[in-house]
């Protein structure tokens, strides 16, 4: 049997690849990437020759059987996305399923990935969290929604910089204005950026300064205050 290596990115500051990352790139068989243009610089920066398949949303289907044949052959691969961990809002999960029903042996490197300092950064209550991922676009965002609405942990949320003033106007509309929340933008790049403040707050300023970049939204989660656990517990 072969090995599946999961191996986290940088998300921004090539500073953040790890000496084991590195290593274990340049000593497997092949390397799983989500962009190979994106990940051909990475690897030429850090002078490692291993071959890279293409492996992304819309083929994962497909190759998860041939790379499962391959694994089993003794070949050993590492997964990796164009930034961050693999499988936290990216592929990797059919895979990684896939290895662990045929018994094959999966290690995940620890490494970047962006929710956890944006989460750390916010300065709010970070014991404990619920991490979202991206919204539904269009069916079941609403729903969605009423449920994050009476969510009293801290909510990470992945939005893409065209769609962030939208999604704050919807966050007025289900959280309310006054809810705390922190818009980390670049993080670990030469221009990162953490907007805290409200709701309303944080929307205005984007309204004024449309983002660019990879965001990540941590938002505070509602205040349980003695009316809402009266009318709760009735």
């Amino acid at each position: 049997m072969g090995k599946l290596y999961i191996v986290p990115t940088p998300i921004g500051n090539l500073e953040d690849m790890t000496f084991r990352a590195i290593r274990i790139l340049k000593e497997v068989d092949l390397i799983l990437a989500e962009d190979t243009r994106t990940s051909g610089k990475l690897l030429k920066h850090f002078e490692i020759g291993t071959h890279m398949h293409s492996h992304h949303m819309h083929n994962e289907h497909k190759t998860v059987e041939n790379l499962i044949s391959r694994l089993k052959a003794g070949e050993t691969i590492a997964l990796i996305s164009d930034a961050g961990t693999p499988a936290i809002s990216d592929p990797g999960f059919l895979l990684t399923r896939a290895c662990v029903e045929n018994k094959i042996d999966v290690e995940c490197l620890p490494g970047a990935t962006a929710f956890v300092p944006a989460l750390v950064n916010s300065g709010l209550p970070n014991d404990k969290f619920v991490f979202e991922g991206f919204l539904p676009d269009k069916k079941g965002r609403q729903t969605r929604y009423l449920a994050l609405a009476e969510e009293t942990r801290t909510m990470i949320l992945y939005v893409s910089p065209h769609k962030l003033v939208k999604t704050l106007a919807e966050f007025t509309t289900f959280f309310g204005e006054d809810r705390p929340i922190c818009v980390s933008r670049e993080l670990s790049k030469l221009h990162e950026e953490n907007v805290r403040g409200t709701v309303r707050e944080v929307l205005t300023h984007f309204e004024n300064k449309p983002p660019k970049g990879e965001i990540v939204v941590v938002i505070g989660g509602k205040t349980i205050t003695k009316e809402n656990k009266r009318n709760s517990d009735e």
